[in-house]
Parts: C-alpha cells; structure tokens; sequence
C-alpha cells in the first residue's frame, strides 16, 4: 500500500513550525487524504545538515501502534516531540529549521519472528527491508528503523545487537528465545533538503 507520504512530511514541518513560533499544536487538517486515517504507527525523524557536513541526528521519536490515534494525529504528536521530548539532544531551535530535514516513517504492523534456533535470524532479516524491535518482560523494548542498519553499514548481527542494547538489554540478548525479536517495514519520506524536495525512500 502506498500513502501520502509527502502530506505528512509537509504536516510534521507545519507542525515543527507552529509549535517553536508560539507553543501551540496543530489541529489535524480537515483536508487530509482519507489514507491517514489509518492507525498505522510513525516515526518522525529529523537530521542537521550544516555547510559542507554530513546529516547528523537531531531527533527521532514514534509510536509503534497507537490505538484511536489516526497517522494524521500520530505525526503531530511525534513530530513535537521529535524536537522537545528526544532527551538525547537539546530542544530544536527556531533558527535551525533552515538547517533541519524531516523524515517521516510509517509503519507496518510488526509481526513476532519465530524461530527454534536465534542462528535463523540471519536468514530472515533482510537489511534495508526490515526495522526491529526487541522485548522482554513487560518494560523493556527497542525499536530501530530499517534505515538505521543501511546508514550505520551494519550486518544482521550488529543489527540485533544494536537493537537490544536500545531495549536496556545486553548486546547478545537476542540470542536467548526469552527475547522476543519483532520485524516491520517501512514507508519512507524523507526532504532531500530543508524544506525542499520530498521522495519515497523504499524499505519493503
């Protein structure tokens, strides 16, 4: 299924917009194509680019699956707290809009990958197709995008390392079936600059 992905990411830049000019949230758009009404997850993801350096990560906050929340009102939330709620990073500035692209990832609904044996892992996940999450218990889960692994060259292995580590468990935990590794795709939108052009990164 493709969707208007290019909507969203101009919706999270109007969003960003609003929000860092006077602290107030959008209302969702009356207007908006009848496929964001969907309650599909979303990841809005922003990278700095200054003069003559690479793209480095602002911010990056989603939600998984977000039961009675549309995409469209999913995406404002997301792309808000993209710029005050990452903790990784300072808040996003008004003046540094000029400098920030915006990255929209819709989700698929992640599905449980069985296995008898973690060593089947490797034949399954496909880097550049799948994002993962990883769980265990009730209060521990990472995600990653599967536009993490292609940007960070990583192999499958380093992968389900990485993902665990962002689930607060060790490296290796993926290698336990007590650890349950979870697989999506993805719908990618990104700006190929600040406010400018908008393609469909494929992920699945």
């Amino acid at each position: 299924m493709e969707y208007s992905g290019e909507y969203l990411v101009k919706l999270a830049r109007r969003t960003i917009e609003t929000y860092l000019m006077n602290k107030k949230k959008i209302n969702p758009p009356k207007d908006a194509p009848g496929d964001l009404m969907d309650q599909s997850g979303v990841f809005v993801t922003l990278h700095r680019i200054d003069q003559g350096d690479e793209p480095v990560l602002r911010g990056c906050i989603g939600r998984i699956q977000s039961p009675g929340s549309t995409l469209i009102q999913s995406t404002i939330d997301s792309a808000i707290d993209a710029i005050i709620h990452d903790y990784r990073f300072p808040n996003v500035t008004f003046p540094e809009l000029d400098k920030i692209t915006v990255e929209v990832t819709i989700l698929t609904v992640p599905e449980k990958i069985i296995v008898e044996d973690p060593k089947e892992y490797f034949g399954i996940i496909k880097i550049g197709r799948h994002g993962l999450i990883a769980e265990r218990g009730s209060f521990q889960r990472g995600l990653l995008l599967p536009q993490v692994p292609v940007q960070q060259g990583w192999d499958i292995q380093t992968y389900l390392d990485h993902v665990c580590q962002k689930a607060g468990l060790i490296s290796h935990a993926w290698q336990d079936l007590e650890t349950n590794i979870l697989f999506f795709e993805g719908f990618i939108y990104s700006e190929l600059a600040p406010n400018g052009e908008i393609k469909q990164n494929i992920a699945h």
